[in-house]
């Protein structure tokens, strides 16, 4: 009633009493007359707001891979199979089980849904999933190499059964199959060739459907006809905010529900303050990112294994996430986050959990250095990354005060583009890295740092992922042991041969782990949901507010 007051102000005596007349025996007579009314209020109510700064490059699923891409299409699709809540365990998703593996361990065979409509009304089957997996791979998009590395052939074997064949055996692959590009795109809005891609749609199976795709603002509403556990809310917007800073004046005035990536430590501890006093909820959530330093064997002095071990033993860990991130995060001692059961914390077996000075100097006098002669190594970072720039400070710092002139650390910056450009021509003695992994298996977190294809003792990498980070670490036992654990398939062997790889990454010293992150979401006072799966995308369809 309040909206008609300027117009009822303006009507006479008369044609008060009549028009108050009427509308009471429209509100008598005509039962549906309130829900009209109340239902958009209701639906705008139960809407989820979201702020965050990743802005997605792309919404087609063989060219995404970035955060900001992911997140938005691991919500409007499903694949093949997804996982577990808090969990690295995966479970089916449009598959019905886990694949039936052939004994030599190369051909998966899948059972699928039946009864799924994709977004534009194409239905489901095994020929659907055909076309986007080998679309996935034949377009070449960033993340084609996934499956295009891995996958020899990909047929529906049945209307509801899908055969993979893979080039060599990979324990991994169902993880793999997890990833959020590798999702179901119908065949009648997409097509199959290099470069075609349809970044600004997006025609899936999910539970959400696009609704709008702005620079500033996206829109995801409900589709009707998902087949299965539908959202609690009534669709989500996304609001593309310019820096953390925007995000945290934005949600202190709340004018978003959830406050998501990403936010500088000092803004991230000052809400987490307010949520302590009731303000709102700060919502933490255990990391699959890691960081580290990258050694290169092949930079002197850095070819001695002495000398980086002796780098190994003066990190203190607490006191470096104290200094950069507040603490928002947990000490790391393997490159394998401890999300995983196959986690072993090697360095702090080998070097102790808060750095061991003595244990450092020892074995830096031991490879020859000393007061008048020290270690010198450069340690490098992107400037324009503020967090990497902090750590080198830090741990220049750490030098200086521990090593009683036994090493010297030179901090130099460089931008991203040229640091990712000169990384794997062996420019950087030391450099300071983040690794978000591409699915979430022990695998991905060595096969990329540790495997070299070709190279020798004597001049390291070659050719591999260890030439990519920067370590050009080469080792004959490693890689056998990385083959052993991508063909084992059962579980405890698979575990006892990640335990003997880790081993010897703390020997060989080729990458030293720092930190694993830990993401903070915040929500305002009666949304509830508030989750992210084990791959640190947060998940629209549980949000839901009083």
């Amino acid at each position: 009633m309040y909206k008609l007051a300027p117009f009822l102000r303006r009507l006479g005596r008369v044609k008060l009493v009549i028009s108050l007349f009427c509308i009471c025996l429209l509100l008598a007579v005509g039962n549906t007359f309130i829900p009209q009314l109340s239902t958009p209020a209701e639906a705008k109510d139960s809407r989820i707001t979201i702020g965050t700064t990743n802005k997605p490059r792309t919404l087609d699923p063989a060219d995404a891979y970035e955060t900001g891409s992911l997140g938005l299409i691991y919500n409007m699709s499903d694949r093949l199979y997804t996982y577990k809540t808090d969990s690295t365990e995966i479970q089916p998703q449009l598959a019905t089980t886990l694949p039936k593996i052939s004994a030599d361990g190369l051909t998966y065979t899948i059972p699928l849904r039946q009864g799924v409509v994709f977004h534009d009304g194409e239905q489901f089957n095994a020929k659907a999933m055909a076309f986007s997996l080998e679309r996935f791979i034949k377009n070449g998009g960033k993340p084609s190499f996934l499956l295009g590395d891995i996958v020899e052939s990909v047929k529906a074997t049945g209307e509801y059964e899908l055969t993979i064949k893979l080039k060599k055996q990979f324990a991994a692959f169902p993880s793999l199959l997890a990833f959020g590009g590798v999702c179901a795109v119908s065949p009648k809005a997409y097509e199959i060739g290099e470069g075609k891609f349809n970044p600004n749609t997006f025609i899936g199976t999910g539970p959400y459907k696009l609704a709008r795709f702005a620079t500033d603002k996206i829109q995801l509403d409900l589709f009707d006809k998902y087949w299965g556990e539908k959202p609690v809310n009534q669709g989500v917007t996304i609001q593309i905010l310019s820096s953390g800073v925007n995000i945290y004046n934005t949600f202190r005035k709340k004018s978003i529900d959830v406050a998501g990536l990403s936010m500088d430590a000092d803004q991230i501890r000052s809400l987490q303050k307010s949520a302590e006093k009731g303000d709102w909820q700060a919502i933490a959530n255990n990391g699959s990112v890691i960081s580290f330093m990258a050694v290169n064997r092949n930079q002197k002095p850095l070819d001695n294994p002495l000398v980086r071990q002796a780098i190994a033993a003066m990190i203190d860990r607490s006191l470096t996430l104290d200094r950069v991130l507040y603490g928002q995060g947990q000490p790391l001692f393997s490159m394998v986050p401890n999300t995983f059961d196959v986690y072993k914390p090697v360095f702090k077996q080998q070097y102790g959990i808060d750095g061991n000075p003595e244990k450092a100097q020892q074995l830096l006098k031991q490879a020859g250095f000393s007061r008048e002669n020290p270690a010198k190594v450069e340690l490098w970072y992107r400037s324009n990354i503020p967090t990497t720039g902090l750590t080198a400070v830090v741990i220049k710092a750490i030098a200086n005060k521990t090593m009683d002139g036994l090493l010297e650390i030179q901090t130099n910056g460089i931008d991203s583009t040229s640091f990712y450009k000169n990384s794997p021509q062996g420019v950087y003695p030391m450099s300071l890295v983040e690794w978000y992994p591409d699915f979430l298996d022990a695998d991905n977190y060595v096969q990329p740092f540790l495997q070299c294809e070709k190279g020798s003792p004597e001049k390291g990498c070659e050719k591999g992922g260890s030439v990519s980070q920067g370590s050009f670490y080469y080792n004959d036992t490693m890689n056998k042991l990385i083959e052993a654990q991508r063909q084992e398939q059962d579980p405890v062997k698979r575990k006892q041969i990640f335990a003997q790889i880790q081993d010897i990454l703390a020997k060989d010293v080729p990458y030293i782990p720092l930190w694993q992150e830990q993401d903070y979401l915040f929500a305002q006072n009666g949304v509830k949901g508030v989750k992210q799966d084990a791959s640190q995308l947060l998940i629209y369809s549980g949000i839901t507010k009083s």
